[in-house]
């Protein structure tokens, strides 16, 4: 028995309970959604209640959970998380996180919702790091993708119920706003009581105790001396980080992006949006999480991107009116549900090493979100400048060029254990000696770039 199959024996033997610690870990992509779109559809009212500029605007949303908010809390919790434990960051992020929406729940001012927006944006930056190593390293390999799928769904139900109850509140203005924000409060309370009986990872604690292993920080250094990192972290950049521009202004900016396309009620606007989500939910579940462990990886995102290229084109240059909004909602839902989101979610733990697996998500989310909130700064003034067919040539050549590096670069690692993955992206389980033989000689078979038969 190779050491990797070794590894993976030991893994198989742990107790049940992986599916209530998975949902439970998942819980950060629901609040980290939840407060995004809580964001976008108070943005308006705070700006009326404030007297707040586009420049405000813009800043609140760069420093939001959406984009640099969440790059710092990535920043610092990639490495604490493989430092200290997966454990310690879901323990602890979420009491950072109640208090940042205390302070959007009773904002009286600019500085108070910047603070609140701020604060919550850096808990859900290490949160979501965290959680996508958490639940990764804990799922069986053969429905490794079915775990990961939980945190997508979480996801895309955070938008779906935080639409809804916008339109629930909306009679209320400002306080109905302030209420969305404490429904975030009181799921993150019951998510961290829930989370404090979770075991840590099993994988963690084995590279813990072996008495060889690297140091943290040596290896993090390494994530940017190894060229198989090297190349992994710039596919997955390629593959989220490109996408997620988009998504990140779609998540903050869709109301005035509809407005641009002609829909001005906001009511509509939200009704638009329960729609778009709740198809990802079903995208997620019927199609990333049952297949993604069972057909071509390759092909389940090839259709995601594709859908997401016609919605957008569709919304674009497409005839104004409700076929044109239609068409866009469906084909963007069903994307988000199957595409690069869920896809980096597995892959990005999959492509590293468990010395250094938190700590490159770390970086490659506090890169995406520092490109979410680069474009936030500006992306309000472009759409009253040049409005939508404006932008238009760069959505859709952000969205062409992630399709085309997941499509060609796809990794082949379905069905496998992340000990064998390592092996043979590494030659051997970093921390746990060399396991020789025929697993060496298969160095490279799941390097990104490999022609991908799955």
């Amino acid at each position: 028995m190779t050491e990797a199959s070794a590894t993976t024996a030991r893994r198989q033997r742990r107790p049940m309970g992986r599916w209530k610690a998975t949902i439970a870990v998942a819980m950060s992509n629901y609040i980290e959604a939840g407060s995004i779109i809580a964001i976008a559809t108070s943005m308006s009212l705070w700006e009326e209640a404030f007297g707040l500029d586009s420049l405000a605007v813009g800043l609140l949303s760069a420093l939001s959970a959406n984009a640099f908010g969440a790059a710092i809390g990535a920043a610092v919790g990639g490495p604490l998380c493989d430092r200290h434990g997966r454990k310690f960051i879901y323990t602890y992020d979420l009491i950072l996180y109640m208090i940042g929406t205390l302070f959007a729940v009773f904002a009286a001012n600019f500085t108070m919702l910047l603070i609140g927006f701020l604060a919550t944006g850096i808990a859900v930056g290490a949160g979501v790091t965290a959680a996508w190593t958490y639940i990764a390293e804990e799922a069986p390999n053969e429905r490794r993708a079915g775990h990961v799928g939980v945190a997508q769904l979480a996801w895309s139900i955070g938008p779906a119920v935080g639409f809804l109850l916008a339109i629930i509140v909306s009679p209320l203005g400002l306080l109905g706003a302030r209420l969305v924000f404490a429904h975030l409060f009181v799921v993150a309370a019951i998510t961290w009581w829930v989370r404090r009986g979770l075991d840590e990872s099993q994988r963690w604690k084995d590279q813990q105790a072996n008495p060889n292993r690297v140091g943290t920080y040596r290896g993090f250094l390494q994530l940017f001396t190894d060229r198989r990192n090297v190349v992994a972290l710039l596919f997955l950049i390629g593959v989220y980080g490109l996408w997620n521009t988009v998504a990140g202004q779609a998540g903050i900016f869709q109301p005035r992006v509809y407005e641009a396309a002609g829909l001005d009620s906001a009511n509509a606007q939200n009704a638009l949006q329960v729609l778009v989500w709740t198809l990802t939910s079903l995208a997620t579940y019927f199609g990333f999480m049952k297949y993604g462990d069972a057909v071509s990886r390759r092909l389940l995102y090839f259709i995601g991107a594709a859908l997401g290229v016609v919605a957008w084109s569709v919304l674009i240059w497409g005839p104004p009116g409700w076929t044109s909004l239609l068409i866009f909602a469906i084909g963007w839902g069903l994307s988000a549900g199957i595409g690069a989101q869920a896809f980096y979610g597995l892959w990005a733990a999959e492509l590293f090493a468990t010395r250094y697996r938190a700590s490159a998500q770390g970086v490659m989310f506090m890169l995406v979100r520092v490109m979410v909130g680069v474009l936030s700064l500006w992306f309000p003034l472009m759409l009253e400048e040049v409005g939508l067919h404006g932008v238009g040539a760069l959505i859709m050549g952000l969205l062409v060029a992630a399709l085309v590096i997941g499509t060609v670069w796809a990794p082949r690692t379905r069905g496998k254990s992340l000990e064998e993955i390592e092996v043979e992206r590494y030659g051997r389980l970093l921390d746990g000696g060399t396991s020789g033989g025929a697993a060496a000689d298969a160095v490279g078979a799941a390097d990104v770039g490999a022609p991908s038969r799955r």
